[in-house]
């Protein structure tokens, strides 16, 4: 467990420096992408999935078992109702703030402190969606009405 929270933790640092690095943790440079004024955050995803889709394709074939984990898994999802009216109320939430979690936990690191508010806004809404997805049975065990956004 401990081996596993270190890699997360790497992971999450080397995420964040590079949000930061990029300038992708910067509310602004996220409302330019949005309103079509600046590629630069398509460019920097772009960049990032060309380093990690072969990553995530190869590491299967020459692992044994990932670092972090019992075995590799390919778990089937449904798209759902709920999948894609979570998806649109993340994106209103992302347009009106330009902030989205990973981002907004880098923008920290820059010193935007008012980007505090948005961060406990996601958690308000996390927490909120928590609660009612716990009112439903899941009828698989890792299927949930819970969106996974960056």
């Amino acid at each position: 467990m401990t081996r596993t929270l270190v890699l997360v933790l790497i992971g999450g640092v080397l995420f964040g420096f590079g949000l930061a690095w990029s300038t992708m943790a910067q509310p602004e440079v996220v409302l330019s992408f949005l309103t079509l004024d600046d590629f630069g955050l398509a460019l920097v995803m772009g960049a990032a999935l060309a380093v990690s889709l072969p990553i995530y394709q190869l590491a299967p074939r020459c692992m044994n078992k990932p670092t972090a984990g019992e075995s590799f898994e390919r778990i089937p999802r449904r798209v759902k109702p709920s999948t894609i009216i979570g998806g649109m109320i993340f994106g209103i939430g992302w347009g009106l703030s330009g902030v989205c979690p990973g981002a907004g936990v880098a923008s920290l690191g820059i010193g935007n402190w008012p980007i505090l508010f948005a961060l406990i806004g996601m958690a308000l809404g996390a927490y909120a969606q928590g609660v009612l997805a716990s009112r439903k049975p899941a009828t698989h065990p890792h299927e949930t009405d819970s969106v996974s956004a960056t």
